[in-house]
């Protein structure tokens, strides 16, 4: 199966109203090639799973300011004022997740878990609606798995089988995002034959990987 395909028909396979996780941190190992091929499709009312907005001009932020979402689920959004502006004015769902439930909800779907049990919320808001478990006397609550239809991720280095090698803090939330949609796209620095990369120098496997976009062509 050959997995290059165009940006195109990349987005192609995105529908009004998926659900899409999109890698990156403030920007950093954001997908940014498929991100403004999507603000140019103008696909409508999709949720966002991410660790942030990022901001008016970079990372998903700029599909914020498209209001191409219809929710947002991230760890923090105060860095995209326009976020914050849709939230307040009721034109965004917004759901603040702690970052360190939320990228264990990713890969509990990811590695078929049911769920993560943390203390982490407790007589918050956070915990509204969940359900709790008992464990050894300690109350916890149960967050269940977050999956997508579609995930928008970044690598350095892929090689044709969709292996994925990151260079420093780009691997943030796109390795564990490529596990956990129906269908994951990479955005990928640099393509490489299979072989090419040392099998110690791979942070993802190709398995979970569906499509890849030559986002170094010239």
């Amino acid at each position: 199966m050959n997995k290059i395909i165009s940006i195109n028909d990349a987005i192609a396979k995105i529908k009004d109203g998926d659900t899409l996780m999109i890698g990156g941190f403030l920007g950093v190992g954001a997908p940014e090639l498929l991100i403004d091929a999507l603000v140019e499709s103008g696909k409508r009312d999709l949720t966002l799973i991410s660790n942030d907005s990022g901001f008016v001009d970079k990372g998903p932020g700029k599909l914020v300011v498209t209001k191409q979402f219809k929710k947002i689920i991230a760890s923090h959004i105060g860095t995209n004022k326009e976020t914050g502006r849709q939230m307040m004015a009721g034109e965004t769902e917004v759901v603040l997740v702690p970052q360190g439930t939320l990228i264990e909800q990713i890969r509990s779907a990811g590695y078929g878990l049911g769920g993560v049990l943390t203390a982490t919320g407790l007589g918050t808001e956070v915990e509204k609606g969940k359900d709790k478990i008992m464990v050894d006397g300690k109350e916890y609550l149960v967050e269940k798995p977050l999956r997508a239809d579609v995930a928008l991720i970044f690598a350095n280095t892929v090689d044709k089988y969709g292996n994925m090698n990151f260079h420093g803090a780009t691997r943030n939330f796109n390795h564990m995002m490529a596990s956990a949609a129906d269908i994951t796209i990479v955005q990928a620095e640099e393509i490489v034959e299979i072989g090419e990369l040392d099998p110690d120098t791979v942070h993802t496997p190709g398995v979970f990987v569906n499509y890849i976009v030559d986002g170094g062509k010239k």
